[in-house]
């Protein structure tokens, strides 16, 4: 019981009002915390280590074993393949790992973003048309039955950058508009949609990737605005986010002077972004996820490993897809031995992927029935949905009679 009560106090959840703003909090709290604690004293340094990261599926199972093996890594991310694929390469990866692994998906408009043989809904910029967000929240439940029924834990969406930008490469169509407001409520509605179905949710790309002419998986975009204007505009479908207790925020690679004095920094390797704004100013507690740490936007301007210890030294909790798994690994342990990164920082982190994985069931792991799941990821009722956004989605451009 003591122990529960340090890690209570560890994470700032002692006061009952604190642990109502955290989204990472399970309804059986102490069992949850009972969990996360007896499973983090269970592991060694370098199982620890191999919680933060989560890593991308490699087409050879044999190879993501490995990676399985000698990383322990907290997740992995799949990017292609088909249901029943996935499915049996997810419980063979499960029974690879000691630490029962957090499975992500980018499935923005469904499972289909990523994976064949699975239903697409209307990309965001079709549903930030319709002015019933009850369509949007059954659409991100049906999103998210389709990933707990593949064995899916987290998706990371969504997409709430505001599009104001028409020379944008990368955002366009993945976002629900233009309008900060209506981007916050549809926002809000597909994740309220996503934990009635029991998934996790990762808004994006932190602090706003919206109004930038940059594609950051190839370079690094600026964002040169001031701190009035990330306020009201891409920084509000934040706010509403973290107050309807969004699962995790992705951090983009994003250089912001207004917020980030040192130059050329990207906002996924800064303390004044990750730590004093998004932790400290807007209060957010859940799980902080950077973007793909693979992307040119952040990998070019560091040595491998690098990245990920200034990541983490910035405050970021899981690290997704690291260019180079290994590296990053040794380089945080030899960070944590020589002190610059100290072993209670590393603790927070881990405690809070732990808290993720309970929340998302994975205290008590079952494999995924592969048995008619293509069927039951593309059903009549994701067409009847479908068609009823599209019919509300219709909007009149012109009407001269």
């Amino acid at each position: 019981m003591k122990k529960i009560l340090l890690l209570l106090f560890f994470l700032g959840i002692v006061n009952p009002l604190a642990s109502q703003n955290n989204p990472l909090i399970a309804k059986d709290t102490v069992a949850q915390l009972q969990w996360v604690n007896n499973t983090y004293e269970s592991m060694t340094l370098e199982e620890r280590v191999g919680q933060l990261f989560m890593v991308m599926a490699s087409s050879n199972a044999e190879k993501t074993q490995g990676v399985i093996k000698d990383i322990a890594p907290g997740g992995i991310i799949f990017s292609r393949g088909g249901p029943v694929r996935q499915a049996k390469y997810t419980n063979k990866f499960q029974k690879a790992s000691r630490i029962p692994l957090m499975i992500g998906i980018d499935g923005e408009w469904g499972l289909a973003m990523r994976l064949d043989s699975t239903f697409a809904y209307p990309w965001n910029m079709t549903l930030g048309a319709i002015s019933d967000n009850s369509i949007i929240e059954d659409i991100g439940y049906q999103i998210g039955i389709h990933s707990k029924r593949m064995g899916i834990h987290i998706n990371f969406g969504p997409d709430i950058d505001i599009n104001i930008n028409p020379n944008n490469p990368i955002i366009g169509n993945r976002s629900f508009g233009e309008d900060p407001e209506n981007v916050a409520e549809k926002g809000v509605a597909w994740i309220r949609g996503m934990r009635r179905a029991g998934v996790l949710t990762s808004a994006k790309h932190f602090p706003g990737h919206g109004d930038t002419d940059v594609d950051s998986h190839h370079s690094l975009p600026v964002l040169d605005f001031t701190k009035e204007r990330l306020d009201s505009v891409e920084l509000l479908p934040y706010k509403k986010a973290i107050a309807n207790g969004v699962s995790s925020v992705m951090v983009a690679h994003l250089n912001v002077p207004i917020l980030e004095s040192k130059e050329d920094t990207p906002s996924s390797l800064s303390k004044a972004i990750i730590t004093n704004l998004l932790q400290e100013e807007m209060g957010f507690k859940g799980l902080i996820v950077s973007d793909a740490l693979n992307m040119k936007g952040v990998a070019d301007y560091k040595e491998d490993g690098e990245t990920e210890v200034e990541a983490l030294l910035a405050g970021m909790d899981l690290l997704l897809m690291p260019k180079d798994a290994y590296a990053s690994k040794a380089a945080i342990l030899k960070a944590i031995k020589r002190g610059k990164i100290s072993e209670r920082r590393l603790e927070r982190s881990v405690k809070k992927v732990l808290l993720a994985k309970y929340l998302a069931g994975l205290h008590y792991y079952a494999e995924v029935d592969t048995k008619q799941l293509p069927e039951q990821v593309n059903t009549v009722l994701d067409t009847l949905i479908y068609e009823r956004a599209i019919e509300n989605a219709l909007t009149v451009l012109k009407n001269k009679n």
